[in-house]
């Protein structure tokens, strides 16, 4: 597969569409079952407490894996991107109430560069606070 989104139709400054995820309880679980991480800040509310937080908070890679969806979807192809990093500022703290968190994120094209590549800048957020930090991807298009 390749990109769908050919380099000439973008600029610096290109919007991708935005979308909100939505992480539940049950979505940690199921990810802990994936990934093996069964760190009990991620499914024990007494526990994520104890050690100082305000309640289960989600995987920060189940974090980063949701918000460069918008980044795959856009291109129309996973392995069109070829470099992906993030910092972690604050943990998607997720609730037992039925409802959990919103994960929404956004990105534009930041620059062109060379080879066909993009970098595409991301901005991640929920209960209105920055959850990503220098959220890149560079993405080769067609």
């Amino acid at each position: 597969m390749t990109a769908k989104i050919a380099y000439d139709e973008v600029e610096a400054g290109t919007e991708l569409p935005a979308r909100t995820f939505p992480v539940t309880r049950a979505t940690l679980v199921r990810y802990a079952g994936a990934s093996g991480d069964f760190n009990p800040i991620h499914w024990n509310e007494k526990f994520a407490v104890e050690v100082g937080l305000p309640d289960v908070i989600a995987h920060g890679m189940f974090t980063m894996a949701e918000a460069i969806r918008v980044v795959t979807d856009w291109a129309g192809d996973p392995a069109a991107v070829v470099e992906y990093g993030v910092r972690f500022t604050k943990p998607v703290v997720v609730p037992n109430d039925g409802v959990g968190a919103l994960v929404e994120v956004s990105a534009k094209v930041a620059a062109k560069l060379d080879d066909n590549l993009v970098r595409v800048d991301l901005t991640a957020t929920s209960a209105g606070q920055k959850v990503l930090g220098m959220s890149r991807a560079v993405v080769r298009l067609a």
